[in-house]
């Protein structure tokens, strides 16, 4: 029906000159034009999910799941089509100018009606030979996620629209849009599964990196920790299966298809969508797609002062559970909308700090300064239960690398674990990491067991959750269960730029099971990823030892390992791995001197 409406990016483009063309050889401009639509102009809509509405002689209307895609189609088709024209004649070579607009459209069978095509089309008419111009709403959706510059052509006048309408030229290096080149994947580089992934048998979504809209480089930590806080509210939600941050963002500045998202993580929707901070003022924007069809099924924007943040987070996440999946329970909805902290101050140093957690770039004073933050968020805010669990994940890593003494960092991160504890008996990150802290600096195992398992049951498909899981099991001898929850971790984060995490750790109950290839395999995607990492190296030194490999094999592991650490002894390593069981540590000791570890 003529009165259904539609959120779309439109492509509108025409041949310029056409009319002269046709004029000095009219079957030959025809064969051309059928050539370049069907070798360059259709296969480039069928990768970028391109619905083709209309063709009008020299002209196509083609319509897009998101402006991400139709700028990046419209720029790819104009390269190839620059290519394609080097060799030919000025006189004879087909030229293409293209609109570009996103809003409301009106549908009617197939075709689509109202300002938003009639501004694309009068877009178009503005473009240069062989360029493109956008509008507004189109700029805002692509700035900092496709390769492309933009200039500020200023409000329009556009013939039959009643509003003058702010457009932007856009242009590109023609190297940044080469076909790919296939090369061997690197170490630090996550690949995507060969396969499509099937589709969960629940409502499964991914919510991928935000725009910063801001123009301050700076603030990026600010929108990343927006996100992660929406991941963390459906996570939370036990009728979803939420891709985990990690994976989603490796998505981050690429022009992708939604449909590819889909295919590569295994979900039926995609979140995307931009953050505009400009002084006391916040707008939030997103939208919903569906990744089997590429069709937008929400979009919503939000503005409000900069202290409702945590209001309009809540907007967005029970928005889209509304879209999602209707039945799930409003006590769902207002589980997921919990959050630990209500001071913006205190949210913003922790989003800080853990920016500088996530970095994986480890330096100690990095680590002080964010130790620093923390301790006046949690000044500010006593009750902020994710910043403790933030300082017992920096004193896991101040103990992994031996800064600073053994016995002040155990009762300092059993302090903070205890904190998290106790604060966050709803927020399931803060439990996770209370269990690993309380597991690993000399707590109960079964206080620790009992915060995994009520973290497990707020949050069953969170990757830290499943991760700190598996290391809780492992600490108190349930190697089987450690298993199955770093593995799971591993089916949640397909893409996971850090994966090398759950691999290390999955090799510990595999190890303390007699299962040594199995732990070296585990070990060897660990150590692929992060060649360096030290408590991987220690361990493949143990389980290289007692699956009876070679003795130059073992060597290098040891040099590898002296490599950093020329000092490095058992005495040295035994404070570093006391949380497991006396037998579990006994195991690995034994080994560690059986590869010739010195004492």
């Amino acid at each position: 029906m003529r009165e259904q409406r539609k959120l779309a990016a439109v492509l509108a483009a025409d041949v310029v000159g056409y009319s002269r063309l046709m004029g000095r050889d009219e079957s030959g401009t025809l064969a051309r034009l059928r050539e370049n639509r069907s070798e360059r102009f259709n296969p480039v809509l069928t990768k970028y999910g391109g619905r083709l509405v209309k063709l009008t002689g020299d002209g196509a209307l083609v319509e897009f799941a998101s402006a991400v895609d139709a700028l990046s189609a419209a720029i790819e088709f104009q390269q190839t089509m620059a290519e394609a024209n080097r060799d030919q004649p000025a006189d004879t070579a087909l030229v293409f100018r293209m609109g570009l607009h996103l809003g409301d459209m009106i549908v009617d069978g197939d075709d689509l009606y109202g300002d938003g095509v009639n501004i694309a089309a009068r877009l178009e008419a503005e473009a240069p030979a062989g360029g493109m111009v956008i509008s507004r709403t189109v700029h805002e959706a692509v700035a900092g996620r496709v390769k492309a510059s933009f200039d500020d052509l200023g409000s329009l006048p556009l013939k039959n629209i009643e509003r003058p309408v702010q457009a932007f030229s856009v242009k590109w290096e023609p190297s940044d849009w080469q076909p790919p080149v296939t090369s061997e994947p690197t170490a630090a580089r996550a690949t995507a599964p060969e396969a499509p992934l099937p589709l969960p048998d629940k409502p499964s979504i991914a919510v991928l990196a935000f725009q910063n809209m801001s123009g301050d480089p700076d603030q990026e930590y600010f929108v990343d920790g927006l996100v992660e806080d929406i991941i963390t509210a459906l996570s939370r939600i036990s009728a979803f299966f939420v891709i985990a941050r990690n994976s989603s963002f490796t998505y981050r500045g690429r022009a992708v298809d939604v449909r590819q998202v889909g295919r590569e993580l295994g979900v039926r929707y995609v979140l995307e969508g931009s953050v505009r901070k400009a002084g006391g003022r916040l707008r939030i924007t997103g939208q919903l797609v569906d990744t089997t069809t590429g069709n937008h099924i929400w979009a919503e924007r939000y503005e409000g002062a900069l202290d409702a943040v945590f209001d309009l987070q809540d907007r967005i996440t029970s928005s889209v559970v509304a879209v999602i999946e209707p039945k799930v329970r409003q006590a769902e909805i207002l589980r997921a909308q919990a959050k630990s902290t209500e001071n913006l101050t205190a949210y913003d140093l922790y989003l800080r700090a853990y920016a500088l957690f996530t970095d994986h770039n480890y330096k100690e004073e990095s680590f002080d300064r964010a130790l620093e933050m923390l301790a006046r968020a949690v000044a500010i805010d006593p009750h902020f239960s994710s910043a403790y669990g933030l300082v017992v994940g920096y004193h896991v890593q101040r103990l992994n690398r031996g800064w600073g003494s053994v016995a002040d960092i155990r009762a300092q991160g059993l302090h903070a674990a205890k904190l998290a504890a106790e604060t966050g008996r709803d927020d399931p990150r803060a439990l996770g990491w209370a269990a690993n802290g309380i597991a690993r600096f000399g707590g109960h195992i079964g206080e620790a067991i009992t915060h995994i398992e009520r973290a497990l049951t707020l949050s069953p498909d969170s990757t830290h959750v499943r991760r700190m899981g598996g290391f809780t099991y492992v600490t108190g001898g349930e190697h089987e269960r450690s298993i199955e929850h770093y593995k799971r971790a591993i089916q949640l984060d397909p893409l996971d730029p850090w994966a090398f995490e759950a691999s290390f750790g999955i090799a510990f109950p595999y190890f303390f099971t007699q299962r040594y290839e199995e732990a070296l395999s585990w070990l060897e995607k660990a150590l692929l990823e992060r060649p360096n990492l030290i408590g991987a190296l220690r361990l493949k030194i143990a389980a290289s030892a007692m699956a009876d490999r070679t003795r130059e094999e073992i060597q290098q592991a040891i040099g590898r390992l002296h490599s950093q650490h020329p000092d490095i002894s058992i005495t040295k390593i035994v404070p570093i791995i006391a949380h497991f069981r006396q037998v579990d540590l006994d195991h690995y000791v034994n080994a560690l001197r059986l590869a010739g570890l010195p004492e």
